[in-house]
């Protein structure tokens, strides 16, 4: 009986394994590195076996490490589920959503979607990370994520994350007074662009369409940017043509700052998705934010 771990002991472990940092683990469960390592220590004494490698820069799981956290994982996240779950007898849900999703998504949703659901649910935090790089949620610690149909693994469930998205190259009319409009998506090729690089390094090749047949046109364009809001700021400067989602211009070409280019080329993309892990139980805060999209995905449609 005595070599048994605590419940705490194993949210320890489960925490540090997670992060490989006593530091990270430490800020998650706000005490300090030390508390974590004497835990551990203690742990590892109790029950005759070590499961960490620790030196001053590194922590790796052991072989037995690894095993004890494939075993011990699904039932600390059934505990923390059914501990969650108590929300759902509160009048007003608590708890915090953490959501991970690339920049053009929080741009795109956050006036509409995102902080509207903020306000219909106070007592719930609601934590965004914007970044436009594959993440693992579960290894980081978020309750779900936004991205691209194509790039969710097929283990998650997920549901559309607003409509169809659209792609649309624009240009300021200074510019175009300046140098004229493209006539087919290969004129862009003698255009200045504003390029997009990827979280990867890659360079963005633009997408459209013609008779049916994708096109991708590696532009050309010395500013090369990553964000749309600075790449929309740059095209109403006349800094060079832009391509973005129709949705994200919106504004700019209803007021005059932007023109549409190349719309009979423009392509749809397939939309975003809102993906989390198939667990029999959600958190409360996750649960609610589902039910609130699927509400803003009706009503979308409706319009």
């Amino acid at each position: 009986m005595k070599n048994r771990a605590t419940l705490q002991e194993l949210e320890i472990f489960a925490a540090i394994a997670r992060h490989l940092s006593f530091r990270k683990a430490a800020e998650e469960r706000n005490v300090t590195p030390s508390t974590l390592s004497h835990a551990m220590t203690q742990l590892e004494q109790r029950i005759g076996l070590r499961l960490l490698q620790r030196t001053t820069r590194s922590v790796a799981l052991t072989e037995a490490g690894q095993a004890f956290l494939l075993r011990i994982q699904p039932a600390i996240n059934d505990l923390t589920d059914a501990v969650d779950d108590l929300n759902s007898w509160r009048a007003e849900p608590r708890g915090t959503l953490k959501l991970n999703m690339p920049r053009a998504a929080e741009a795109l949703y956050f006036s509409d979607l995102l902080l509207p659901f903020k306000q219909a649910y106070p007592d719930i935090t609601l934590e965004i990370a914007s970044n436009d790089g594959f993440v693992n949620i579960v290894e980081q610690g978020f309750d779900a994520g936004v991205r691209y149909g194509n790039e969710i693994a097929q283990d998650m469930i997920a549901i559309p994350f607003g409509p169809a998205l659209h792609l649309i190259a624009v240009a300021s009319p200074d510019f175009i007074a300046a140098y004229g409009r493209p006539a087919q998506p290969e004129d862009l090729l003698h255009f200045p662009c504003i390029q997009r690089r990827f979280a990867s390094g890659k360079l963005y090749k633009w997408e459209f369409v013609r008779q049916q047949q994708q096109l991708e046109i590696a532009v050309r364009g010395d500013l090369i940017l990553d964000n749309d809001h600075t790449m929309i700021a740059a095209a109403c400067a006349a800094a060079g043509i832009a391509f973005l989602h129709r949705e994200s211009v919106r504004q700019a070409l209803a007021t005059g700052q932007l023109v549409a280019l190349l719309e009979e080329f423009s392509i749809e993309m397939g939309g975003l998705s809102l993906y989390y892990p198939g667990r029999k139980y959600l958190a409360t805060p996750l649960r609610h934010f589902i039910s609130w999209l699927q509400q803003y995905n009706q009503q979308r449609l409706k319009n």
